[in-house]
């Protein structure tokens, strides 16, 4: 009898090729998981799946564009092939670009909402059905869905229209989708991230970025590990206990 409380669980991690998505792999791996990484950075996913590996943990890395439906389709379609069951999804790909309305493109609100909302749709969709599965033949009897939205999904603020769009919008698809699946004991879960020290200040435009950054600068920043622990505790509890939201901010954070 193994005492890690995922011995025998398939994990699926969007974006799982930096920052949050592959700190949330490595920990759902210490727990026991078998994780599926899925980004579209296949250098970077199997770096991680590697690492995983030389610490004793079993990672499959699956290159794919989630934006697109068949792709996503694919990606849990290949997780049941090569593992033969799914256990966990945690939504985590997306991307923040700020700015105003007066100054982006509307090329950037597309970009956003296609990763933000689409992708995490199409996986969704393709997933639940094997997630029910899994809680019904599974040891523990539950199987968890995690969706990783922001404090913007709390507090608007000017130059985050759209990213706080896509936020808001996943948190009130997660609690209607909590609902739909509580008797299949699907458990579905939101975490909230503050400030993290991530690759997402990368993708903003110069002004953008340093602005972003002098704000970041005055508070020390969450880690992505400090995520991933949050995701681990929520997809490690007994099945009586569900963990339905988890707002964590830096600590120095006011916003």
């Amino acid at each position: 009898m193994s005492d890690q409380p995922l011995h025998g669980s398939v994990a699926l991690v969007t974006g799982a090729s930096s920052g949050i998505g592959a700190a949330t792999a490595r920990c759902l791996a210490r727990e026991g998981a078998a994780v599926v990484l899925v980004a579209r950075r296949r250098d970077r996913l199997d770096r991680v799946a590697d690492d995983i590996a030389s610490t004793g943990g079993l990672a499959v890395a699956i290159e794919a564009d989630i934006t697109e439906p068949e792709r996503a389709e694919e990606a849990v379609q290949g997780t049941l092939d090569r593992l033969g069951r799914l256990d966990i999804l945690v939504n985590n790909a997306g991307i923040m670009l700020l700015n105003s309305a007066l100054h982006t493109t509307i090329e950037e609100w597309d970009r956003m909402v296609s990763l933000n909302v689409a992708a995490l749709l199409h996986m969704t969709h393709a997933a639940v059905p094997h997630l029910i599965y899994a809680a019904s033949t599974s040891p523990r009897k539950v199987a968890d869905l995690v969706n990783v939205s922001s404090t913007a999904g709390r507090i608007a603020r000017p130059g985050s229209s759209v990213y706080s769009l896509t936020k808001f919008g996943l948190n009130g698809f997660t609690e209607s989708l909590r609902q739909e699946l509580l008797a299949e004991h699907v458990r579905v879960s939101v975490v909230e991230p503050g400030t993290v020290d991530t690759e997402l200040l990368s993708r903003l435009s110069d002004t953008t970025r340093q602005a972003a950054r002098r704000q970041a600068d005055r508070i020390e920043a969450l880690r992505p590990e400090d995520i991933a622990d949050a995701i681990g505790y929520i997809v490690t509890r007994e099945r009586r206990v569900a963990v339905n939201e988890m707002l964590v901010r830096a600590a120095d954070q006011t916003w």
